[in-house]
């Protein structure tokens, strides 16, 4: 017996800032989710990491104001973050060594079944006090 019913969209999930006035609708599943213990991360989130989920930019819808900010990466690539001027909450960010990508911070989905991380990042740069388990082994930190 066959079904002619339609197949079912992607679920779409939806990031947002602080005070709600930003927010991100990402339809489907992140390409990849990871966690980076980089010291700009640690800067820009005000913990001892950040985690972002990369998604293809035809899959994401953005709403609201933005003020953004624009440094060069370890990569030599430019990174163009976006975060609101009302909270001042990091959403989402453009990361040029990954083209047709979006990057959002993990913590604004506020969904703890959010997928893990597949990979973490700038391990040199980890507090010792942290100690986490995800998926593939560490990367080193570049020189």
């Amino acid at each position: 017996m066959s079904s002619d019913a339609p197949a079912s969209a992607p679920a779409t999930r939806t990031a947002s800032c602080a005070c709600g006035s930003l927010s991100v609708a990402c339809a489907g599943e992140p390409a990849l989710v990871a966690l980076c213990h980089c010291l700009e991360c640690q800067k820009r989130t005000g913990g001892p990491f950040g985690v972002a989920a990369f998604y293809p930019e035809a899959a994401v819808a953005t709403a609201g104001a933005t003020t953004t900010y624009r440094r060069t990466g370890d990569s030599g690539e430019d990174i163009t973050f976006h975060f609101c001027p009302t909270c001042g909450s990091s959403v989402f960010w453009y990361p040029m060594i990954k083209p047709g990508m979006v990057a959002i911070a993990v913590g604004a989905f506020a969904d703890p079944a959010f997928p893990a991380p597949a990979k973490q990042v700038y391990t040199g740069h980890r507090h010792a006090w942290v100690d986490l388990e995800i998926g593939s082994a560490p990367e080193p930190t570049p020189p």
